[in-house]
């Protein structure tokens, strides 16, 4: 509603399934090169992302795959597959480390990067992958692949005229959503904030069309398109200082996302919790990440590098999370 429709469906939606396809415990840890901690973290996360890993377990995209040179949709088949399968207790992710500089120009081998960073530059590098044999897309046939059917969703930015009542609106695409948490000590706290209207004024007023002038408006985000897999950052390092907020920001296992989306009266949108990316240390240049994720067992598991145990919820529950995944 409000949205072009895509011209070109590059996925079909009803081939992704959000349930694991085969049982199993957890899969293989990863060995840690030098600061490689924050890699290892996100993997295993992706790894562990039902839907992402239904498609990569299949190979289906390597068998159609005709891209010349590095495809990081390849990479990552080659790397799940590796972990979910291998008779081995950890595993060098050498194929993702081959391939470090091309996920991310600016990443510096030996350097401990931000997770989330690393993150966002691979997951959109899936994306790339998958848009290679498609050209000139209109950026809604782009939301179509199957990396941006399983993360991708869309906000609506709805600026509200205090002087005509007239509605402007703009959509934005996302692959996760960052949350401030300076005032929040909550995951829904922090989501209540971020759809809350914002006064524009002073200096920060709005140009109104209609109005032909500068004027007092509100400006509200909220969640239009719901993704399948909801990644959400809370903002805990400071872009300036490199600092850290360290408090505890409580997070539930299930989230009705219903509330904060533009339809916010409709039917509940229940998501469930399957990994939490942790992050230990004073600073986002020193410290260290693990995770936790639950494997297609149904059971929880702390990875840290090479180290692979079994954990119950209530542990992953309790983390000083950085990244959160959840899944419809």
């Amino acid at each position: 509603e409000g949205m072009t429709p895509p011209k070109t469906i590059l996925f079909p939606p009803e081939k992704i399934c959000m349930v694991w396809q085969q049982s199993q415990s957890a899969g293989a840890g990863l060995f840690n090169v030098g600061n490689t901690c924050f890699l290892n973290a996100v993997l295993q996360c992706l790894t562990y992302t039902p839907p992402l890993a239904n498609y990569l377990l299949s190979r289906e995209h390597s068998q159609a795959c005709h891209q010349q040179g590095f495809c990081m949709m390849c990479i990552m088949e080659a790397h799940v597959n590796k972990v979910l399968h291998s008779p081995v207790r950890a595993i060098l992710p050498l194929a993702v480390l081959k391939v470090f500089r091309r996920i991310g120009e600016h990443f510096q081998p030996g350097r401990e990067e931000d997770a989330h960073d690393f993150l966002s530059c691979t997951v959109n590098a899936m994306q790339r992958a998958c848009l290679s044999a498609s050209n000139d897309l209109d950026l809604s046939s782009q939301s179509t692949t199957i990396v941006y059917q399983i993360f991708g969703g869309f906000l609506r930015s709805r600026v509200t005229c205090f002087s005509c009542k007239t509605i402007s609106d703009s959509y934005e695409a996302f692959l996760d959503v960052p949350l401030d948490i300076k005032a929040a000590s909550s995951l829904t706290a922090a989501l209540e904030d971020f759809v809350a209207p914002e006064h524009l004024d002073g200096d920060n007023c709005f140009k109104c069309n209609k109005c032909e002038k500068n004027v007092a408006a509100s400006k509200r985000f909220t969640v239009h398109c719901a993704p399948k897999v909801l990644t959400v950052c809370l903002k805990r390092f400071d872009s300036f200082t490199g600092g850290k907020i360290s408090k505890v920001v409580e997070y539930p296992e299930y989230l009705d996302l219903r509330p904060y989306m533009s339809q916010a009266d409709g039917e509940p949108l229940h998501y469930s919790l399957y990994a939490v990316l942790v992050h230990s240390g004073v600073s986002c240049q020193r410290g260290h990440y693990f995770c936790y994720t639950k494997a297609s067992n149904g059971l929880w598991y702390q990875m840290d590098d090479e180290s692979v145990e079994l954990r119950c919820i209530d542990t992953a529950l309790k983390q000083q999370a950085y990244l959160l995944f959840y899944a419809r």
